[in-house]
């Protein structure tokens, strides 16, 4: 007869990390020593628990162990959901518009153009930082660069015209006509520590806020700037790839100093 898996066992031949293994196994040993058997009753009992003490991030860690733990025992239909993480009604720290077009000026007049191009392409496709780096001049040629989400899911990222005829235009005068777009000083491909740290050394140049001013900021203005023009919730999700409307419904939203300015002006009582 097969000897059972004990529940590390189980764990590791799932190829979990350290971390994760020493996290469920501590999660699921709490609960045995605490509750004397594995009923609905208890499960929810113990999830009142966290809930009044932890914040809902690490409650949801502890019910994925133990989901992970009924999963083991083959009791999958007494499984915890997991609670909703509340996200912030309003978006911080998101770069303006006049903000934006000043930067871009600002590199351009400076013949900063690779900078100028990297600020360019994070608000105008909405690219993640590390997206943004594995764009090639082939993508620019044919006008879109696809991409494949964890789920094993297409996006598509658009290259809008002007954009891509501009680009062309600087790698003709550049001589450059395959490999990554975006290149270090020692032609090898950027990266996105790189990124970040030198849109703050522009920030301070230039006497932006440094706050304002990091890769996430500009797909925060380019999905701003969608709905403004065209509101089509659903078309920028999935622009976006967001896999839940949800996330992308947070740029509906006013950001904090746009709520600030509005209420100024219209609390004067």
């Amino acid at each position: 007869m097969k000897t059972k898996l004990t529940f590390e066992e189980y764990l590791r031949k799932e190829n979990l990390s350290e971390n994760t293994i020493t996290s469920y196994l501590w999660t699921v040993n709490y609960f045995t020593e605490n509750y004397d058997s594995v009923s609905k009753d208890n499960l929810l009992a113990y999830k009142g628990y966290l809930m009044e003490f932890f914040k809902p991030k690490t409650v949801n860690l502890r019910i994925q162990a133990i989901n992970k733990y009924l999963e083991y025992l083959e009791e999958q239909q007494l499984q915890l959901k997991t609670v909703k993480v509340q996200q912030k009604n309003f978006l911080e720290n998101v770069i303006s518009n006049a903000d934006y077009n000043f930067l871009k000026k600002q590199l351009k007049k400076d013949e900063n153009i690779e900078w100028y191009f990297v600020v360019w392409y994070l608000a105008a496709t909405g690219a993640r930082v590390s997206e943004l780096i594995q764009i090639k001049i082939e993508h620019i040629e044919i006008g879109y660069f696809d991409l494949y989400t964890k789920g094993g899911k297409l996006r598509r990222l658009y290259i809008p015209k002007k954009l891509k005829k501009e680009t062309l235009e600087w790698l003709e005068k550049t001589h450059r006509s395959s490999g990554y777009l975006f290149l270090n000083r020692y032609g090898d491909r950027i990266t996105t520590r790189g990124i970040s740290q030198q849109l703050k050394n522009y920030a301070e140049k230039y006497g932006l806020d440094k706050k304002v001013v990091y890769p996430h900021s500009f797909r925060h203005r380019y999905a701003k700037n969608f709905l403004e023009k065209y509101n089509d919730i659903a078309l920028l999700a999935d622009l976006m790839g967001h896999e839940s409307i949800e996330t992308t419904r947070i740029y509906l939203r006013r950001t904090a100093s746009e709520q600030q300015e509005l209420v100024d002006k219209i609390v004067t009582w």
